[in-house]
């Protein structure tokens, strides 16, 4: 499947996005060994963690099909969408 780079800054996005979420609950929460969280708490942590995984790998699958069809380095790809991604743009 060919990606563009708009789509790759969208899927960084969300997986950016998706820890962020997992950070925040574990800042909400506190640590699972010091403090007792309750089932609800857990679960919404898993799924959390889940979610970001998912999209990370998905993130990452999407980079590196974009590269082996664009003959571009993989570092600079990287690069690239994350500055597109923290400039808040699309990028080129």
């Amino acid at each position: 499947m060919a990606h563009t780079f708009e789509e790759l800054v969208h899927k960084r996005r969300a997986a950016d996005l998706a820890r962020h979420r997992v950070e925040e609950l574990r800042d909400s929460y506190g640590p699972p060994t010091q403090h007792q969280w309750t089932q609800r708490q857990s679960h919404t942590y898993e799924t959390a963690v889940r979610a970001w995984r998912d999209l990370d790998r998905d993130a990452q699958s999407a980079m590196t099909e974009y590269v082996k069809e664009g003959g571009q380095s993989r570092h600079k790809l990287e690069a690239k969408v994350r500055k597109a991604v923290q400039d808040g743009g699309q990028g080129t």
